[in-house]
């Protein structure tokens, strides 16, 4: 028996060396791209100077989850355990009614998690929501079923001299260019139904509701092409009202806004105009016989 007990032994050694190897050439193998998004716990890559904010939220709410689940499984796995049956024990075991300090700690526990994700969402709510003083550009956002419009308002910049605007459809979804490092602040209104105005790489979206404009600012901070979409169910191609961000220098950005000049894309695009009335259907269909 004693040879049988130093083979399993050194085939033990050898399986765990065989797995230590292979897990490390396995780390070794992934890209920094791939380590950088473990670390932002599956968040995209971050474009904008408010996404930071969010992403140390985010995290931080992943490693509290994380102590709360590691905590509450290890003491239920550690009840089961120290407190199992065992023989001899009575068929029922001794009743606890009250337990005064644990009913203290077990409510008591909530409320300070809670109070602290409060604290730190309201923080960062703060952070993201901030309006700059002055900001450099003004951008109109105009949600409607189903698709999007972006007005430029620079009218005062003497590098446009103009208000422009670009018109989405279902077939032909709109650009919005943003200058890199240039502080921008999004006007969001809607034409119909609620809408939600959301560009998934600078972690944030605000709605856009008929008869209430919202706003926020942010600073590009990353050049690239970002998508960008709908995030309110708002009816039957709620899935078609897409976009896409181009985050560039600010020459391309008034380049592009002078293109739309020459193509006669002037204006402060508001949406068509809405029906007062809805007509009934007698009034739209003919009586038998007329």
């Amino acid at each position: 028996m004693a040879p049988q007990l130093h083979v399993s032994k050194r085939w033990r050694r050898v399986l765990l060396a065989v797995a230590t190897a292979t897990t490390a050439v396995a780390l070794s193998g992934c890209s920094s791209s791939f380590t950088n998004q473990v670390k932002r716990i599956g968040m995209l890559p971050p474009a904008s100077d408010r996404a930071p904010y969010m992403e140390h939220l985010w995290q931080g709410a992943w490693i509290a989850s994380g102590v709360v689940g590691v905590t509450v499984w290890g003491l239920m796995f550690f009840a089961a355990i120290k407190w199992r049956r065992r023989q001899g024990d009575p068929e029922i075991p001794r009743q606890t009614k009250y337990h005064l300090p644990l009913e203290l700690l077990y409510t008591l526990i909530p409320i300070l998690i809670i109070g602290v994700l409060f604290f730190y969402t309201v923080r960062t709510q703060n952070h993201v929501l901030a309006k700059a003083k002055d900001p450099q550009h003004t951008i109109h956002v105009l949600g409607e079923k189903w698709s999007w419009s972006f007005s430029y308002l620079e009218k005062n910049n003497p590098q446009v001299g103009a208000d422009v605007h670009t018109i989405g459809t279902l077939t032909d979804y709109p650009d919005l260019y943003l200058p890199l490092g240039q502080s921008v602040r999004f006007d969001i209104t809607s034409a119909d139904v609620d809408h939600s105005f959301w560009i998934p790489d600078f972690y944030f979206k605000l709605d856009a509701i008929p008869g209430h404009p919202n706003s926020f600012d942010l600073t590009p901070d990353r050049l690239g092409t970002f998508d960008g979409k709908c995030a309110e169910l708002c009816g039957t191609y709620h899935s078609k009202m897409l976009f896409t961000v181009h985050v560039v220098t600010p020459a391309q950005y008034y380049q592009h806004l002078q293109q739309l000049k020459s193509e006669g894309m002037t204006g402060d695009y508001t949406g068509p105009a809405m029906p007062q009335a809805i007509a009934s259907e007698s009034a739209t269909q003919k009586e038998p016989g007329k």
